[in-house]
């Protein structure tokens, strides 16, 4: 059954889409990529066009499969993973987006957010939802575009408004996963931890919120089917008409960060990973409790097999990791992020330099909406290595800030981390967290770990895998970090980065901007 069929991963992510197909082994056959537009129409404002994506993932797939010779009906099954909380509304008519998609980085509702902290719903959120109250998060998204999707506004000939339609079902609600699958097999689902990101779902009950709906004015008619992560009974399939001209089952979907998690095999309360991609995102297995933070941290669900308990996680989300090295490159400090070890390594050290990237606030632990991104440190003397050096230790820093809160909430001392995403290429930073966090880094052979946790997903639904452990089976280490700095310097540099964090705080209330 398996020596010439393949599993299937649309991987739609915040610059763009990839599909990527793996062999049984769980190794990578074919892959292709296309980036999409990035949309600013506001300062502080990101969209992203869902006709676009759309059009993008057929592309990927079809170019995947031409580059591998592999015929649509090898595949067993499609993944689905997907940039998390990025949210938008479509007419279920039509299927057309009634706007543009508001991502995940978008922060035009930070003022309705700091509408639920007066209001004193924080609390009640956070013991819901396992989340922060922010505009990082669906919710006041969703809330936005019902209020603000206008037909007459975007010239639609419809007289109801969006949220009369929404009401009656005819406008629906969905995250990136849901969209996708929405496109690929016509049925309206999403799955746990992409539902569990929305600030709409009661994380411990599994089930939309009707106090939380009510809040944010959501109507229910207009949500999807919540299913597992790994569905047995699957999504649908993809229609043998359509693109594809073949019936292939989507039975697996996960949020990116959760898929990398499942993708690193942390199958175990304990096991942790954290990916670098636009933002990082450092997550802990916690098993079947969803264990409440102290410091900052989001309790958010890992993943769900077909007839199983869910499995939690701690999560630490940092925005802006390998954002930053793509500001070096609009700012021609850099041409390419391949430059940036050669440059770090040119100096001794950043000469005093901290760049803090809080260029659309902070997220775990610190939660300030209105930091922004700061340089502290520099002299006449400071030159862009010092600055390529300070941005790539901004990366490793912010980790160990969501490193120790992770450790403080869950009393498990780390000694050792999963990595994973693009950045990890490079064995600078690979060294120099190891250095900061204190503890060993573990890269993988396969580092395309989101995707691969979605295809072991959508496989082991359907039968491709037998079960986790032939996936920890198939898991190979490439290379290993161990810290070299001297503790007592790692945490002296640690404490300057806290001063400099300190000084980005609340920079946009005071005069800095919006």
């Amino acid at each position: 059954m398996t020596d010439n069929t393949y599993v299937g991963a649309v991987d739609q992510g915040t610059t763009g889409t990839r599909f990527i197909v793996f062999d049984h082994g769980g190794q990578v056959v074919a892959n292709a990529y296309e980036k999409h537009e990035q949309i600013y129409p506001e300062p502080g404002w990101v969209e992203h066009d869902p006709m676009e994506i759309w059009e993008n993932t057929k592309s990927v797939i079809m170019q995947a499969l031409g580059q591998a010779g592999i015929s649509p009906d090898q595949l067993e099954a499609i993944g689905v993973t997907n940039q998390r909380e990025t949210t938008l509304l479509w007419d279920a008519d039509s299927g057309r987006p009634v706007h543009n998609a508001i991502v995940w980085q978008d922060r035009r509702t930070t003022d309705r957010v700091e509408e639920l902290e007066d209001d004193g719903l924080v609390g009640t959120i956070r013991e819901k939802t396992g989340l922060e109250a922010d505009a990082y998060f669906s919710a006041t998204k969703a809330e936005w575009l019902l209020d603000n999707a206008d037909p007459i506004k975007l010239e639609r000939s419809r007289p109801e408004d969006i949220q009369d339609r929404a009401e009656k079902g005819e406008v629906l609600f969905g995250t990136i996963d849901t969209w996708l699958i929405y496109n690929l097999t016509g049925n309206h689902i999403t799955e746990v931890t992409n539902a569990s990101r929305t600030m709409l779902y009661n994380i411990h009950d599994l089930e939309w919120d009707e106090e939380l709906l009510e809040e944010f004015n959501v109507p229910e008619a207009m949500l999807p089917e919540v299913r597992p992560s790994s569905d047995d009974e699957t999504y649908g399939t993809t229609d043998p008409e359509g693109f594809l001209e073949s019936e292939i089952p989507v039975a697996g979907a996960l949020g990116d960060q959760q898929a990398a998690l499942f993708g690193q095999t942390c199958f175990d309360a304990g096991d942790a990973k954290n990916t670098y991609g636009t933002g990082s995102f450092f997550l802990m297995n916690t098993g079947n409790e969803a264990v409440e933070s102290d410091h900052g941290l989001l309790t958010t669900i890992g993943f769900q097999k077909s007839g199983e308990d869910v499995q939690y996680a701690l999560e630490g989300s940092i925005f802006i990791t390998g954002a930053a090295i793509e500001w070096l490159e609009d700012l021609t400090l850099i041409d390419d992020p391949a430059e940036t070890a050669e440059l770090a390594r040119s100096v001794d050290s950043t000469d005093g330099v901290y760049v803090v990237p809080a260029f659309t606030g902070l997220g775990a632990p610190h939660w300030d909406q209105r930091a922004r991104g700061t340089i502290v440190g520099m002299t006449r003397g400071t030159r862009k290595e010092h600055i390529v050096r300070a941005t790539l230790e901004s990366i490793a820093y912010q980790t160990r800030d969501v490193a120790e809160a992770m450790e403080a909430d869950s009393g498990i001392d780390m000694t050792s981390l999963k990595v994973d995403g693009g950045a990890v290429k490079n064995n600078y930073l690979c060294q120099l967290q190891s250095d900061i966090i204190g503890s060993e880094i573990v890269r993988p052979v396969v580092d395309e770990t989101t995707a691969l946790g979605s295809a072991y997903a959508a496989g082991l639904a359907v039968g491709y895998w037998d079960d986790v452990d032939s996936l920890r089976d198939n898991w190979q280490i490439d290379r290993e970090f161990d810290p070299k700095m001297d503790s007592d310097q790692a945490d002296e540099q640690y404490a300057r980065w806290q001063t400099a964090v300190d000084r980005s705080l609340d920079w946009a209330r005071d005069g800095g901007g919006e």
